[in-house]
Order: C-alpha cells, then sequence, then structure tokens
C-alpha cells in the first residue's frame, strides 16, 4: 500500500468542483529541532510539485543562518522556500505576522497549482494555521517587560498567578516554558483580560479537509544526541563568528533573536563572563531543553496528529504520501 501510495501525486481538479475545492491541499510538518524535518521537507515539496513555508520562529531572521539550522544554498537550490531569513534581528516578529505572510504564500502557492509544505518546528504558528489566532490587542513594552521580570525572579509565582487568573490558558503550556507564561502574564498584564478569552477569535487559514498534519517523534536520546552532534558542526560552520556580527549590533536583549539558542552563552563568552567551551555546552543544554518542550508541546497540543516515530526519511515520505492518498480518495467520493 505505501508503495503504491508514495507514487501517488495530489489529484486533478473534478469538473464539478468549487474554486476553493481546487485548491490543493497542504502538507504541514511539526517535530522536534534536529529532527529531520527540512530533508522531509524537500522531498516532499520535490515529489508533489510543491513549495516550502517556514513555521519557524527563529529561521525567519536574516542574522543566524547556521545557529538557526536554516536551510543552505543548495538545499534552498532544490525547492521553492519562502519565510526564510526575511527579518531583521532588531524586529520582534510575531505569530499574528507570520500569519499573515504565510497565509499570503499559501494562497499564492495553491492558486499556482502547487502543494504547499509547511514544516517547523515553532508548534504555535501550525496550530494558530489550522485552529485560528487569538486576536489580541498589541502589548505595551512597559507590560512586556513586567511580565518577563516577574518570570525571571519567581518563575513558580509567576505560574500560580496565571493557575488562578488564566486556568484554560494554563491547560495549554507547559509550567516550565517561561516565554509562553510571560506571554500570557503580559496579555493579563496590559489588557486586565486572560489570553484564553482571545482564543480562536480568528478563523483558521487551512480549512479542514484541506491539511494533513504530521508530527515527527524520533527517540528522544537519539534526538539529544542529534544535537550534540549539530551543535558541534555549527562551531566548524562558523557559528561563533555569526553570533559575533550579531553580538556586536548590542540590541536588546530581551529580543526574540538574541535569546536563539546559542547567543546567551555566546554573548556571556564575548563579554569575558564564560568560557568557550562554558558557551558551547549552554547552547547544547537550551538545544535539547528545548527539543523537549517541543516534545510535549506534540504531546499535548497536537494530540490527533499522525506520529512518525522512524528517523528514516524514505519512510516519512511512505506514510505521508499514504496520508496524501487517504485525503485524495475522500475528495473523490465527495
Amino acid at each position: 500500500m505505501e508503495q503504491a501510495a508514495a507514487s501517488r501525486p495530489i489529484r486533478a481538479a473534478a469538473p464539478e468542483e468549487s474554486p476553493e475545492d481546487r485548491s490543493a491541499a497542504a502538507i504541514l510538518i511539526h517535530g522536534p529541532t534536529a529532527s529531520g524535518k527540512t530533508r522531509l521537507a524537500i522531498e516532499l515539496a520535490c515529489r508533489f510539485d510543491g513549495e516550502i513555508v517556514n513555521a519557524d520562529a527563529m529561521q525567519v531572521y536574516a542574522d543566524l543562518r547556521i545557529l538557526t539550522a536554516r536551510p543552505d544554498e543548495r538545499e534552498a537550490s532544490e525547492a521553492q522556500h519562502h519565510l526564510f531569513g526575511h527579518v531583521d534581528a532588531a524586529e520582534r516578529y510575531s505569530v499574528g505576522r507570520w500569519m499573515k505572510e504565510a497565509a499570503e504564500r499559501i494562497e499564492g502557492i495553491r492558486a499556482a497549482g502547487r502543494i504547499p509544505v509547511v514544516v517547523g518546528g515553532t508548534g504555535l504558528y501550525l496550530q494558530a494555521l489550522v485552529e485560528g489566532l487569538s486576536d489580541v490587542p498589541p502589548v505595551p513594552d512597559v507590560a512586556r517587560r513586567e511580565a518577563r521580570r516577574l518570570v525571571a525572579e519567581d518563575r513558580e509565582a509567576a505560574w500560580a498567578m496565571l493557575v488562578e487568573r488564566d486556568p484554560l490558558a494554563v491547560e495549554r503550556m507547559d509550567e516550565r516554558d517561561r516565554q509562553r507564561i510571560a506571554r500570557a502574564l503580559e496579555v493579563l498584564l496590559s489588557t486586565g483580560r486572560p489570553i484564553s478569552d482571545y482564543h480562536g477569535a480568528a478563523a483558521p487559514v487551512l480549512k479542514s479537509g484541506k491539511w494533513i498534519g504530521v508530527a515527527l517523534t524520533p527517540p528522544r536520546e537519539d534526538t539529544y544526541r542529534t544535537i550534540d552532534q549539530r551543535v558541534s558542526r555549527m562551531i566548524g560552520q562558523g557559528a561563533l563568528d555569526e553570533a559575533r556580527s550579531l553580538w556586536t549590533r548590542r540590541l536588546d536583549r530581551e529580543l526574540p533573536v538574541m535569546r536563539a539558542h546559542g547567543m546567551p552563552g555566546f554573548c556571556a563568552f564575548f563579554e569575558g563572563e564564560a568560557s568557550l567551551e562554558e558557551a558551547i555546552d549552554r547552547c547544547r543544554r537550551d538545544t535539547r531543553r528545548y527539543a523537549k518542550r517541543q516534545m510535549t508541546w506534540i504531546t499535548h497540543q497536537f494530540t490527533r496528529w499522525p506520529r512518525i516515530p522512524s528517523q528514516s526519511t524514505d519512510t516519512r515520505v511512505k506514510v505521508i504520501s499514504a496520508l496524501v492518498a487517504e485525503i485524495d480518495a475522500v475528495s473523490l467520493k465527495r
């Protein structure tokens, strides 16, 4: 069955279909860092005549190609890529901006009769794409700084505040996820309303039946080992020079790009507060912890997405091809 499914293209539109029905289905790929998402996305784009749309919050930044494991020139040449490296480090990119840009790219890809392959490790981006985005008002800098101060000083107390004031929100997050706790707190501080009040306010970009999503779930220890190897490889590719160039810009340390895995430790090294080995070890440790949070997110937030534990790209392609064939068959019966 898998072999047959792997060779099937996504169907051509039937004459009786509406313009919306003729839109090509989208393929969504989520998984922890270093799980092989880039290679899989390229293979799928080549197989299904598709184009790749980035759904990773760090890979949008132009300044950190190596440290964020953005597709290199060779990989980028194998398929059309969108929303990679198009944002300056001084900007505070948001899920709202990503949603707008991703919707435009997906619409253009589908209008051309091609398949959007949306790939990334930022679960919130993918979730917003298929469930809708919270219509949260802009948060003032003063509220953002206060929320981060509260989390930095006492994360457990900040979590307890959310448990009391926004119990619905805490059901959707990990109590160790400082960034999401701070986000919920800044909304609470600036609007007086819990962030859960805004959930699902906007319609999703991709409607049910117009997409398939999979979660890559390789064994945790294998992922950690791959992360350690990747960090060593990044250092050899010039990650330290890349980080130093960004550090010399003296940007606000609260900007997202300055919190990218590796940057805090390397900044400490550049400023004489840590050795190079300590900075590299911190990069490995922070990346492993992030991968663990991504795995937890998949467990609790992507409950209906099929898991693919295999680390073989060929096997992953076959499984996804079978899912494409299944949604294809359902559409033909309508």
